[in-house]
């Protein structure tokens, strides 16, 4: 952490990501990272990318630098906090591909507020996504998959790509199991919900 995890990290004011990285050919971002397994088998498999990934939890954060020392990866940038710091500090539409993947449910009812997807929210993050870029949210929790399909329903900004059931049913061919996932902790199967910025 002392050694690598300083050169990886974003900056904590008004940033272009394509200036960090100016060869990257797309900025993937991953919000809230867990163990930073999926982050960083998606940048091992597209070094054109810069892949950025936000986890406020120290340990989650100590898993990912371990990932990116083994791997060799110099296409990943993290930010330690909260993801809603890390897009305020975004331009508008740099973002091409985003996930979100197993947030925390808060599935008691009272606590339904603290959830990370909400509609201010989406609005943020339909501004940093670039026209046409996909958005990623997977969860293992009934309720919190139909708030996010209520959210998204008017239309304005996401278009959800389903055209089957196996479509939210089934990991996309891209998908890398985290190791939350593995854990089962949800009410239901996971749930895949992929959407496209309009």
């Amino acid at each position: 952490m002392d050694a690598i995890l300083p050169s990886l990290l974003l900056p904590t004011t008004p940033f272009d990501p394509r200036v960090l990285a100016p060869e990257a050919i797309q900025v993937w971002l991953e919000i809230g990272f867990g163990g930073g397994e999926h982050m960083a088998a998606q940048a091992a498999r597209g070094p054109q990318r810069l892949c950025l990934g936000v986890e406020p939890f120290l340990n989650g954060v100590a898993s990912a630098v371990r990932h990116i020392d083994e791997a060799g990866l110099t296409n990943v940038r993290l930010h330690v906090g909260d993801a809603r710091d890390l897009i305020e500090n975004l331009p508008d539409a740099c973002i091409d591909r985003l996930f979100i993947l197993f947030p925390d449910p808060w599935p008691k009812a009272r606590h339904n507020k603290r959830r990370l997807v909400t509609g201010a929210f989406l609005d943020a993050v339909a501004r940093v996504l670039k026209p046409g870029a996909l958005l990623r949210f997977a969860t293992d929790w009934v309720e919190y998959a139909e708030q996010v399909l209520r959210l998204t329903a008017d239309g304005d900004r996401f278009y959800w790509t389903a055209q089957t059931a196996d479509d939210w049913r089934t990991p996309p061919a891209d998908h890398v199991t985290t190791r939350y996932q593995e854990k089962k902790l949800g009410d239901c199967a996971p749930i895949w919900l992929e959407f496209q910025r309009l």
